[in-house]
């Protein structure tokens, strides 16, 4: 076995992942995702605008508080003229040095304390900017709500919370638009790959991944702009100013940036690699929850809590110990850059304090010039960091373009929309195979008429579900032809096919509504007299009429407030009131009674009236009132015709079916 498949094999004991296997991203593929992200911008161009715009106001006091700090030291705390010494203040700050020139140091000080209150109202002084968001640990779920809801603005004034309410627009915008596009994909995938994608996981994408996008957009946009263009300012400042005098704080600053990405590039495949098993890991703790839940009727008659307990309590584990390792990684890091950080900070406090005692710079230079030192380390700080958030939201976001690029059977589908059917489906030398290559039909040719009642009957694995999925392109042939009304289903648009199909499986598929809303889900136009004719074709009246609210009656998880037999009867009238010309009920007699079930054949036989009606049925009692019995056998048609022929030939596979089923 090779490292490549043990790799595959640990994922899947570990982190239940049968589809998404290959995890692993390169820095070229990060950087396509990043792409991907930013493409997502052009849908919110105007508040994205806004954004930008609103954030500049930030620039004004990272920019200009340094040199009030050195007019404050220098010009009224030494009391000293303006103009002292050969070292010029920025262009930006001469309507400043005019509007002060000429006062005493109180007038000084008052009219600096006045800018300062303005400031401070409009745009506040940068000290924590405007958040909102819960307390939150290191976990994707408790992120993904701030992400989601979540806003920041480096300013804190006025300005701080129209930007922040503007982001709050921008974000969930994003994040909602993104999200739904996920859900929408994975509630198209195939069949085939529902049957292996686990449903935590599926929750998990939708709820906690795609909330990442937003902060990618941010990561690649508006945050680096900001960062580059303050640091680009204040270089030039500290060349303009500084550089005929301290030549090598120039070089210190101009090295800051590009060390920063030099030191956290190498460890990008590392970040990647440990967010992306951090929420494998995280998807997996969901899905043990909710297949306990899922099926705790099993489980607690089966004893098995305290298996499902240990079970859960196991991935929980997993989960907070990818976690720490995350959190781990990112702190060396971080210790690292500070350490670098205090270096550089005190060779320049050695350079300046030199400088200042030989006369040749103020006291005031040193606040300027730690303020500009600290405002590039910061920025050299957010640009590190930056790439290295950005490997962790890549993470995420891989997992949602996988499944939103992922082939859908909407993609599969054809274009030709479908006409009302008039005449049929025929199959023609149809074979099909499950992925894992197991084959479930081969050489099935057959032909199903409107007007009819078609039973499909065989022993279990013979392929009469295979073959009913293949009618409504639940599943796809393998090889042969299936068509309706001499049309190809794969060129088939699939709204136009599906709404004209209904299918009623062996399992009781309810939602937690009312009555009325699981009827109206299959067809949402349907009248107060359709629902009751359906209803009352199906036998439900009988214990619908004994509810305190009737059709209005709210059903528990997945209809578990009724019995078996009343979810399978509320089911076949779901089917029953789409008035579809193409009718597919899977074992739909299992669980009635006698009486009922001949009222359901009945009621099947009347609804044949233009329609055609397949029913997969095991019971004799239900099949020998077709009009037709396809008999199946290892995925292969042995015969078909009604109960009586079959009946009457002594080697009819049917008759021995038969016979063994009365034993």
């Amino acid at each position: 076995m090779t490292d490549m498949s043990l790799d595959t094999v640990d994922r899947q004991v570990r982190f239940d992942d049968r589809i998404d296997i290959d995890t692993e991203i390169t820095n070229r593929e990060s950087l396509v995702i990043v792409g991907r992200s930013f493409k997502l911008l052009s849908q919110v161009k105007k508040l994205f605008a806004a954004k930008i715009v609103l954030g500049l106001n930030v620039m004004v006091p990272v920019l200009i508080v340094p040199w009030l700090g050195k007019i404050l030291v220098d010009n009224v705390l030494l009391q000293k003229p303006f103009g002292e010494t050969d070292i010029p203040y920025p262009p930006f700050m001469d309507p400043v040095i005019t509007w002060l020139t000429g006062l005493d140091p109180l007038e000084i000080m008052l009219r600096l304390t006045l800018f300062y209150v303005a400031m401070l109202v409009l745009i506040g002084m940068r000290v924590g900017g405007t958040y909102a968001g819960t307390f939150e640990g290191g976990d994707a779920a408790s992120e993904a709500e701030n992400q989601i809801s979540g806003a920041y603005s480096e300013a804190s004034g006025l300005f701080g919370l129209v930007e922040f309410w503007v982001n709050v627009r921008l974000t969930q915008r994003i994040a909602n638009r993104l999200r739904t596009r996920l859900f929408e994909r994975m509630s198209q995938l195939p069949m085939t790959t529902l049957d292996d994608q686990r449903i935590g996981d599926s929750i998990y994408r939708v709820l906690y991944d795609a909330p990442s996008v937003p902060d990618v957009c941010y990561q690649i946009t508006i945050r680096p702009f900001y960062t580059l263009l303050v640091s680009l300012i204040n270089m030039y400042l500290i060349k303009y100013t500084y550089g005929a005098v301290i030549p090598e704080v120039v070089w210190v600053a101009w090295v800051m940036l590009p060390l920063a990405f030099l030191f956290v590039f190498p460890v990008s495949g590392l970040l990647r690699r440990v967010n992306q098993t951090k929420r494998a890991a995280g998807s997996a703790t969901t899905n043990s929850m909710e297949e306990a839940v899922n099926n705790i009727d099993a489980v607690q008659s089966l004893g098995g809590m305290e298996h499902e307990v240990n079970r859960f309590a196991e991935r929980s584990s997993e989960s907070f110990r990818r976690e720490r390792f995350a959190m781990l990684a990112w702190m060396l890091i971080l210790v690292v850059g500070f350490v670098v950080i205090a270096i550089g900070a005190l060779y320049i406090t050695i350079l300046i304090t030199n400088k200042i005692i030989e006369g040749q710079m103020t006291p005031g230079d040193f606040w300027v010039l730690f303020g500009i030192y600290y405002g590039l380390s910061e920025a050299a700080i957010t640009l590190g960091g930056f790439w290295i958030n950005l490997q962790r939201s890549v993470a995420a976001v891989r997992r949602v373009f996988f499944f939103i690029d992922y082939a859908s059977d909407e993609d599969l589908a054809g274009e030709q929309v479908l006409e009302p059917i008039r005449q049929g489906v025929s199959m023609d030398n149809v074979e099909f195979c499950y992925p894992d290559g197991t084959k479930a039909l081969s050489d099935i040719n057959l032909e199903l008429s409107i007007g009819e009642l078609v039973a499909l009957v065989g022993p279990t694995g013979a392929g009469k579900t295979s073959l009913a999925y293949l009618i409504p392109a639940l599943l796809k042939p393998t090889s042969g032809r299936v068509s309706i009304d001499g049309v190809d289903l794969n060129e088939v648009e699939l709204d136009s096919l599906r709404g004209q199909v209904a299918y009623v499986f062996q399992e009781h598929l309810l939602l937690s509504e009312t009555i009325r809303e699981n009827l109206l889900l299959a067809n949402p136009g349907a009248s107060e007299q359709d629902m009751v004719s359906a209803l009352e074709t199906a036998g439900c009246m009988g214990f619908i009429d004994r509810m305190p609210d009737g059709i209005d009656t709210v059903l528990g998880r997945s209809g578990n407030t009724l019995s078996v037999g009343q979810q399978q009867r509320l089911s076949i009238a779901r089917g029953l009131v789409r008035d579809a010309r193409i009718l597919i009920l899977d074992e739909p007699t299992a669980a009635l009674d006698p009486a009922t079930e001949n009222a359901l054949v009945d009621a099947l036989r009347r609804a044949t009236e233009g329609r055609l009606v397949v029913v997969i049925a095991h019971r004799l009692s239900t099949i020998r009132r077709a009009d037709r019995i396809i008999f199946l056998e290892e995925g292969t048609i042995r015969e078909s015709g009604t109960h009586e022929s079959m009946m009457a030939d002594e080697d009819s596979h049917y008759r021995r079916f038969v016979e063994l089923q009365n034993e």
